[in-house]
Protein backbone atom coordinates (compact mmCIF):
# COMPACT_ATOMS: atom_id res chain seq x y z
CA UNK A 1 0.00 0.00 0.00
CA UNK A 2 1.01 3.60 -0.12
CA UNK A 3 0.52 6.15 2.73
CA UNK A 4 -1.01 9.31 2.27
CA UNK A 5 -0.30 11.59 5.52
CA UNK A 6 -2.20 14.78 5.98
CA UNK A 7 -2.99 17.01 9.29
CA UNK A 8 -6.30 16.71 8.18
CA UNK A 9 -9.13 16.72 5.24
CA UNK A 10 -6.71 18.91 2.55
CA UNK A 11 -4.72 15.84 1.78
CA UNK A 12 -7.76 14.19 -0.38
CA UNK A 13 -7.39 16.99 -2.94
CA UNK A 14 -3.90 14.53 -3.77
CA UNK A 15 -5.53 11.74 -2.62
CA UNK A 16 -8.58 11.96 -5.55
CA UNK A 17 -6.80 12.46 -8.13
CA UNK A 18 -4.24 9.29 -7.05
CA UNK A 19 -6.97 7.42 -7.10
CA UNK A 20 -8.25 8.36 -10.72
CA UNK A 21 -4.74 8.32 -12.44
CA UNK A 22 -3.53 5.19 -10.24
CA UNK A 23 -6.91 3.59 -9.42
CA UNK A 24 -4.73 0.01 -9.06
CA UNK A 25 -2.94 1.19 -6.15
CA UNK A 26 -4.28 0.23 -2.83
CA UNK A 27 -3.91 3.64 -0.31
CA UNK A 28 -4.07 4.08 3.02
CA UNK A 29 -4.76 7.81 3.89
CA UNK A 30 -3.89 8.98 7.71
CA UNK A 31 -5.43 12.68 8.61
CA UNK A 32 -4.42 13.66 11.45
CA UNK A 33 -7.62 15.81 12.13
CA UNK A 34 -7.09 16.11 16.32
CA UNK A 35 -4.41 18.32 15.87
CA UNK A 36 -4.85 20.27 12.60
CA UNK A 37 -4.20 22.54 11.50
CA UNK A 38 -0.43 22.30 11.38
CA UNK A 39 0.36 25.49 9.88
CA UNK A 40 0.37 27.28 13.24
CA UNK A 41 2.32 25.13 15.15
CA UNK A 42 6.12 24.78 15.49
CA UNK A 43 8.97 23.14 13.56
CA UNK A 44 9.21 20.60 16.68
CA UNK A 45 5.61 20.16 16.77
CA UNK A 46 5.13 19.49 12.86
CA UNK A 47 7.77 17.03 12.63
CA UNK A 48 6.47 14.65 15.97
CA UNK A 49 3.57 14.89 14.80
CA UNK A 50 4.70 13.97 10.93
CA UNK A 51 7.08 11.26 11.85
CA UNK A 52 4.38 9.74 14.12
CA UNK A 53 2.00 9.24 11.41
CA UNK A 54 5.21 7.84 9.26
CA UNK A 55 5.52 5.33 11.54
CA UNK A 56 1.96 4.79 11.96
CA UNK A 57 1.98 4.30 8.41
CA UNK A 58 5.46 2.27 7.03
CA UNK A 59 3.95 -0.72 10.67
CA UNK A 60 0.72 -0.90 8.64
CA UNK A 61 2.82 -2.40 5.46
CA UNK A 62 3.04 1.39 3.15
CA UNK A 63 6.86 0.96 1.90
CA UNK A 64 6.30 4.24 0.49
CA UNK A 65 4.42 7.81 2.39
CA UNK A 66 3.77 10.91 0.67
CA UNK A 67 3.14 13.96 3.09
CA UNK A 68 -0.30 15.34 1.23
CA UNK A 69 0.53 18.42 3.44
CA UNK A 70 2.67 20.99 2.66
CA UNK A 71 3.38 22.35 6.23
CA UNK A 72 4.53 18.67 6.81
CA UNK A 73 6.77 18.85 3.54
CA UNK A 74 8.44 21.95 4.20
CA UNK A 75 9.21 21.30 8.23
CA UNK A 76 9.43 17.77 8.17
CA UNK A 77 10.03 15.94 5.54
CA UNK A 78 14.06 16.26 4.95
CA UNK A 79 14.31 15.44 8.53
CA UNK A 80 12.98 12.43 8.32
CA UNK A 81 14.60 11.67 4.99
CA UNK A 82 18.06 12.24 6.20
CA UNK A 83 17.89 10.97 10.00
CA UNK A 84 14.92 8.85 10.62
CA UNK A 85 14.66 7.05 7.46
CA UNK A 86 19.00 5.67 7.52
CA UNK A 87 18.66 4.55 10.60
CA UNK A 88 14.93 3.01 11.40
CA UNK A 89 13.49 1.80 7.78
CA UNK A 90 16.24 2.28 5.12
CA UNK A 91 14.40 0.41 3.13
CA UNK A 92 11.27 2.84 2.67
CA UNK A 93 10.56 6.33 0.85
CA UNK A 94 8.90 9.29 1.98
CA UNK A 95 8.02 12.04 -0.36
CA UNK A 96 6.81 15.16 -0.57
CA UNK A 97 4.42 17.82 -2.66
CA UNK A 98 6.97 21.06 -2.58
CA UNK A 99 9.78 20.05 -4.99
CA UNK A 100 6.98 18.72 -7.79
CA UNK A 101 4.67 21.51 -7.20
CA UNK A 102 7.68 23.83 -7.69
CA UNK A 103 9.13 22.31 -10.60
CA UNK A 104 5.67 22.16 -12.40
CA UNK A 105 4.94 26.07 -11.36
CA UNK A 106 8.13 27.51 -12.62
CA UNK A 107 7.37 25.99 -16.06
CA UNK A 108 3.94 27.59 -16.48
CA UNK A 109 4.73 31.30 -15.80
CA UNK A 110 5.42 33.12 -18.72
CA UNK A 111 5.94 36.75 -17.11
CA UNK A 112 8.60 35.09 -14.31
CA UNK A 113 6.28 36.78 -11.82
CA UNK A 114 4.42 34.04 -9.30
CA UNK A 115 2.43 34.15 -6.02
CA UNK A 116 2.59 31.39 -3.27
CA UNK A 117 -0.76 31.51 -0.71
CA UNK A 118 -0.15 29.01 2.34
CA UNK A 119 0.05 28.43 5.45
CA UNK A 120 2.81 30.33 8.14
CA UNK A 121 4.41 27.11 8.60
CA UNK A 122 4.98 27.03 5.07
CA UNK A 123 5.42 30.18 4.08
CA UNK A 124 8.42 30.72 7.42
CA UNK A 125 10.19 27.70 6.10
CA UNK A 126 10.55 29.37 2.77
CA UNK A 127 10.73 26.08 1.14
CA UNK A 128 9.03 26.95 -2.31
CA UNK A 129 11.21 29.87 -2.67
CA UNK A 130 14.54 27.86 -2.60
CA UNK A 131 12.79 25.05 -4.68
CA UNK A 132 11.46 27.70 -7.14
CA UNK A 133 15.07 29.57 -7.66
CA UNK A 134 16.78 26.21 -7.80
CA UNK A 135 14.26 25.16 -10.91
CA UNK A 136 14.14 28.64 -12.26
CA UNK A 137 16.91 31.34 -10.37
CA UNK A 138 15.42 34.43 -12.66
CA UNK A 139 11.50 33.75 -11.06
CA UNK A 140 10.24 36.52 -8.47
CA UNK A 141 8.11 34.75 -6.14
CA UNK A 142 6.09 35.98 -3.65
CA UNK A 143 4.30 34.61 -0.67
CA UNK A 144 1.48 35.26 1.92
CA UNK A 145 0.42 33.73 4.81
CA UNK A 146 -3.29 32.63 5.09
CA UNK A 147 -4.05 32.60 9.00
CA UNK A 148 -4.78 29.79 11.24
CA UNK A 149 -7.87 30.13 10.91
CA UNK A 150 -8.62 29.57 7.68
CA UNK A 151 -7.49 25.97 7.71
CA UNK A 152 -10.06 25.50 10.76
CA UNK A 153 -12.87 27.22 8.98
CA UNK A 154 -12.01 24.42 6.09
CA UNK A 155 -12.13 21.65 8.50
CA UNK A 156 -15.23 22.25 9.69
CA UNK A 157 -17.16 22.99 6.80
CA UNK A 158 -17.42 26.30 7.24
CA UNK A 159 -15.88 26.87 3.81
CA UNK A 160 -18.85 29.26 2.53
CA UNK A 161 -19.00 31.85 5.14
CA UNK A 162 -18.32 35.43 5.06
CA UNK A 163 -15.25 35.06 6.98
CA UNK A 164 -14.34 31.81 4.99
CA UNK A 165 -14.77 34.63 1.90
CA UNK A 166 -13.25 37.70 3.72
CA UNK A 167 -9.73 35.84 4.36
CA UNK A 168 -9.71 34.63 0.95
CA UNK A 169 -10.43 38.42 -0.27
CA UNK A 170 -7.70 39.57 2.00
CA UNK A 171 -4.82 37.41 1.25
CA UNK A 172 -5.44 37.77 -2.26
CA UNK A 173 -5.42 41.08 -2.39
CA UNK A 174 -2.15 41.46 -0.17
CA UNK A 175 -0.27 39.14 -2.72
CA UNK A 176 -1.46 40.88 -5.78
CA UNK A 177 0.00 43.96 -3.80
CA UNK A 178 3.44 42.63 -3.66
CA UNK A 179 3.63 41.91 -6.78
CA UNK A 180 1.06 43.19 -9.77
CA UNK A 181 3.14 41.09 -12.27
CA UNK A 182 2.12 37.67 -10.95
CA UNK A 183 0.61 35.70 -13.76
CA UNK A 184 0.19 32.15 -11.64
CA UNK A 185 -0.72 31.70 -8.26
CA UNK A 186 -0.20 28.31 -6.36
CA UNK A 187 -2.51 27.56 -3.33
CA UNK A 188 0.09 26.16 -1.38
CA UNK A 189 -1.72 23.83 1.10
CA UNK A 190 -4.03 20.74 0.10
CA UNK A 191 -6.63 22.53 1.71
CA UNK A 192 -6.84 25.49 -0.22
CA UNK A 193 -8.54 23.75 -3.30
CA UNK A 194 -11.55 22.94 -1.26
CA UNK A 195 -12.27 26.99 -1.87
CA UNK A 196 -10.53 27.57 -4.63
CA UNK A 197 -13.66 29.53 -5.71
CA UNK A 198 -13.52 31.84 -2.69
CA UNK A 199 -10.11 32.67 -4.44
CA UNK A 200 -10.60 32.43 -8.19
CA UNK A 201 -13.60 35.59 -7.54
CA UNK A 202 -10.58 37.63 -5.77
CA UNK A 203 -7.72 37.50 -8.20
CA UNK A 204 -7.85 38.82 -11.25
CA UNK A 205 -9.21 36.65 -14.56
CA UNK A 206 -5.78 36.82 -16.18
CA UNK A 207 -3.94 34.71 -12.79
CA UNK A 208 -3.74 31.17 -13.35
CA UNK A 209 -4.47 29.59 -10.14
CA UNK A 210 -2.33 26.05 -9.82
CA UNK A 211 -3.48 23.21 -7.72
CA UNK A 212 -1.11 20.28 -6.16
CA UNK A 213 -3.63 17.11 -6.76
CA UNK A 214 -2.89 16.10 -10.22
CA UNK A 215 1.05 17.09 -10.22
CA UNK A 216 1.42 15.16 -6.87
CA UNK A 217 -0.48 11.95 -9.06
CA UNK A 218 1.66 12.53 -12.13
CA UNK A 219 4.91 12.58 -10.50
CA UNK A 220 3.94 9.73 -8.47
CA UNK A 221 3.42 7.54 -11.42
CA UNK A 222 6.74 8.89 -12.57
CA UNK A 223 8.54 7.98 -9.51
CA UNK A 224 6.57 4.67 -9.46
CA UNK A 225 7.94 3.46 -12.61
CA UNK A 226 11.65 5.06 -12.23
CA UNK A 227 11.50 3.07 -9.18
CA UNK A 228 10.63 -0.58 -9.95
CA UNK A 229 11.49 -2.46 -7.17
CA UNK A 230 9.81 -0.12 -4.83
CA UNK A 231 6.68 0.05 -6.84
CA UNK A 232 6.75 -4.38 -6.75
CA UNK A 233 6.26 -4.15 -2.96
CA UNK A 234 3.07 -2.14 -3.32
CA UNK A 235 0.12 -4.37 -4.30
CA UNK A 236 -2.69 -3.49 -7.15
CA UNK A 237 -5.49 -5.04 -5.49
CA UNK A 238 -7.37 -1.10 -5.47
CA UNK A 239 -8.43 -1.28 -1.47
CA UNK A 240 -9.10 2.31 0.56
CA UNK A 241 -8.65 2.56 3.96
CA UNK A 242 -9.22 5.86 5.74
CA UNK A 243 -7.54 6.50 9.02
CA UNK A 244 -7.86 9.72 11.34
CA UNK A 245 -6.89 10.64 14.82
CA UNK A 246 -9.90 12.51 15.37
CA UNK A 247 -13.30 11.17 17.20
CA UNK A 248 -15.83 12.83 15.30
CA UNK A 249 -18.95 10.49 14.03
CA UNK A 250 -20.04 13.69 11.71
CA UNK A 251 -15.90 13.47 10.07
CA UNK A 252 -16.68 10.47 7.74
CA UNK A 253 -19.56 12.88 6.09
CA UNK A 254 -18.09 15.76 6.22
CA UNK A 255 -14.83 14.15 4.11
CA UNK A 256 -17.11 12.67 1.79
CA UNK A 257 -18.39 15.76 0.88
CA UNK A 258 -14.49 16.96 0.11
CA UNK A 259 -13.70 14.16 -1.54
CA UNK A 260 -16.75 13.96 -3.89
CA UNK A 261 -17.84 10.32 -3.16
CA UNK A 262 -18.49 8.57 0.05
CA UNK A 263 -15.43 7.65 2.12
CA UNK A 264 -15.63 5.70 5.77
CA UNK A 265 -13.37 6.95 7.98
CA UNK A 266 -11.65 4.47 11.21
CA UNK A 267 -10.07 6.46 14.62
CA UNK A 268 -6.61 5.09 15.38
CA UNK A 269 -4.22 6.36 17.99
CA UNK A 270 -0.91 7.67 17.26
CA UNK A 271 2.45 6.32 18.94
CA UNK A 272 3.34 9.48 21.17
CA UNK A 273 6.92 7.97 22.36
Amino acid sequence: MIGIFDSGFGGLTVLRPIHERLPQLSTIYLGDNARAPYGTRSHEEIFQFALEGVRELFHRGCPLVIFACNSASAQALRQIQRTILPAEFPDHRVLGVIRPTAEELASMSASGHVGILATPATVQSDAYVHELHHVRPDLHVSQVACPGRFTILIEQGADESDEADAIATSCSAKLMARDPFIDTVLLGCTHYPLVERLFRAHLPSSVAIITQGAIVADKLADYLARHPDLASRIDDAGARQYLTTKNDEGLSSLASRFYGAPLRFERVELDHS
